[in-house]
């Protein structure tokens, strides 16, 4: 056992001088209020004290309020099997001096009763309690092996130093609290940001309750999320002693989350034995913390914490987890709305290649095979999934060849909708030319359109049609145009417009439309076109023109329909380059046979 008379510089009876003692103590008090570091401010007191007082063991006895405890934090001299020794208030004579409040001088410790043996060997005790704004936070504990060992003297200058004592010991404690406390919330900046960038519901979960663990160690952990049409809290993680458990849901408002989810603010329970909120689904829970998931004003969920012990929980502990709950709300919320967008765009993504199937199905593949005397080929290629450009080939008699070749306004999905309306209605006004020959002209097809178009009052979309019926009997063709380009008809004299004109569909009512006429000759070729042929551009921004397919036109009229349809593309495709299809392209090529 050492024995601390050698660190002494001036014993007690060397400074039996009062001037002297002050200025001992002035001394001692303030090297040891200097000292910020909890672990070395307790190693330093048994230094000091040595300076006042001999003594062979020396322990610092700190109180815990909750538990009504008094538990060693620092001792010299003591055997290890003794260092963890823990004291109720009253119970030896360290704790009868914390509750009398008062110093306490033994110099035969096998006289008196309260004594608890702590070092073998030791014969006297001197114990001093610690004491700051009227509250005793633990008590300073000598002893020694020599009976008669310390005087009231003794116990009077202690009594001042500990004074000291306490002060120094809450600064040390207020500065690793401030020095914690920041430390934690840079590890909830830390947590914040990496639980952000997670966006798989069940992993970002997971490694919250991973990341909890780092700011508080706890038994019983939880996440409960509220389903908004059901009006319940269901978890969906659950973790006791690290393992997980499955857990029954629970109803907004009922039980201790339910109501911290219901009011939106956090609900700390010491002990839930005397709480009525409280529902038994763990065994053996003492105190229970339950802090709501707030997005905004909107709770989307609960972080539900559960101990064995009573006041597991502190103020501090609300503190953390609601600056940690409202990292993790913003987290889940965009989880949840990443597999939302997901899903959403899964179910577009189907949908759309339904209703490319559907535009595709609608468009014609080739002639009927009783049609002879004509070769005709398409080819279509919308700028997004779907496309605006329609056509078609209609046979409403045994003589008669409708093209027909549209454009309407927009692009993608509302363009594509308009445009099987606009289909629809070729169609059934091309076959009203079995009962109504006379009302079934081109001009009066496209005005019988338009007049349907404008009622419907679509006014931001609009639809361009070329409509051309072929009578193979009479060898003529009449066409009648509403704004699409101009078709290319291609004879031995060369390729030209033809000129139609006339107001795009469902723009203007009562609008009439002229009709143009030529005869059919073996050899000629007719080529329509929607404007995302002409006006495809190249990387400086011009336009591919009518002069380009006009040329192509003429120079590869030999070609069947389908290779010329396909000429003209490639042409396309060659000029614009990497520049993006800013347009639905259409061409429809049709070649007199005999």
């Amino acid at each position: 056992m050492t024995d601390h008379r050698s660190l002494a510089s001036p014993s007690t009876s060397a400074v039996a001088d009062e001037h002297e003692l002050l200025r001992a103590l002035f001394d001692l008090g303030r090297e040891v209020t200097a000292v910020l570091d909890l672990d070395e401010l307790l190693q330093k007191i048994p230094q000091l004290i040595a300076r006042i007082t001999d003594f062979q063991a020396f322990a610092v006895y700190l109180l815990d309020p909750r538990r009504g405890e008094l538990s060693i934090a620092y001792s010299v001299g003591y055997p290890e099997s003794r260092t963890g020794l823990r004291l109720k208030v009253g119970e030896g004579l360290v704790g009868a001096a914390v509750a009398e409040e008062r110093p306490l001088v033994v110099n035969d410790v096998h006289q008196d009763p309260r004594y608890v043996e702590a070092v073998p060997g030791s014969n006297a005790e001197l114990v001093v309690p610690m004491r700051r704004k009227g509250k005793t936070i633990g008590a300073l504990n000598l002893l020694s092996r020599h009976m008669g060992q310390f005087t009231e003297t003794d116990a009077a200058v202690l009594r001042q130093f500990a004074a000291h004592v306490a002060v120094a010991i809450e600064n040390a404690r207020l500065f690793e609290r401030e020095r914690e406390y920041g430390a934690t919330l840079e590890t909830l900046a830390e947590i914040g940001r990496e639980v952000s960038s997670i966006l798989e519901p069940d992993e970002l979960l997971s490694r919250i309750a991973q990341l909890l663990k780092r700011v508080i160690d706890y038994r019983t952990f939880g996440i409960l999320l509220l389903d908004g049409d059901t009006g319940e809290l269901e978890m969906k993680l659950a973790l006791q002693y690290g393992e997980k458990v499955t857990l029954p849901k629970v109803k907004l408002g009922e039980g201790i989350v339910g109501y911290a989810a219901l009011h939106k603010e956090p609900v700390l329970v010491s002990d839930v034995t005397k709480d009525t909120r409280y529902l038994k689904v763990v065994e053996d829970v003492r105190s229970e913390l339950a802090i709501p998931l707030l997005l905004k004003d909107r709770c989307v969920g609960v972080f539900d914490l559960e101990s064995p012990e009573l006041d597991a929980f502190t103020k501090t502990h609300v503190e953390i987890l609601t600056l940690l709950a409202s990292h993790a709300a913003v987290a889940i919320e965009n989880a949840r709305l990443y597999h939302e967008i997901l899903a959403n765009e899964e179910r577009l993504d189907r949908e759309l290649r339904f209703a490319q199937r559907v535009q595709a199905a609608l468009l014609p593949t080739g002639l009927p095979k009783k049609v002879k005397g004509v070769d005709v080929a398409a080819r279509f290629e919308p700028a997004r999934e779907l496309g605006g450009d329609l056509y078609d080939f209609l046979v409403p008699d045994a003589n008669t060849l409708v093209i027909a070749v549209g454009d309407v306004s927009g692009k993608g999905i509302p363009a594509a909708l308009y445009g099987a309306v606009a289909g629809e209605l070729v169609r059934s006004r091309t076959f009203r030319r079995r009962y109504l020959p006379d009302a079934s002209s081109p001009a009066t097809v496209l005005a019988s359109i338009n007049t349907i178009l404008h009622e419907r009052q679509l006014e931001a979309y609009y639809c361009t049609l070329c409509y051309a019926a072929f009578d193979l009997k009479r060898r003529i063709v009449t066409l009648a145009n509403s704004g699409l380009p101009y078709p290319l008809r291609s004879t031995t004299d060369g390729a030209r417009a033809i000129d139609a004109t006339g107001l795009p569909l469902g723009t203007f009512p009562g609008t009439t439309y002229d009709e143009v006429s030529f005869p059919l000759v073996k050899g000629d070729t007719y080529v329509f076109c929607s404007d995302g042929i002409f006006e495809a551009e190249n990387a400086t921004g011009e336009d591919f023109g009518v002069g380009r397919v006009s040329e192509i036109v003429q120079r590869s009229r030999e070609l069947p329909a389908a290779k010329l349809a396909e000429t003209i593309f490639d042409a396309v495709a060659a000029f614009q380059g990497d520049a993006p299809h800013a347009d639905d392209m259409t061409a429809v090529v049709v070649k007199i046979t005999y």
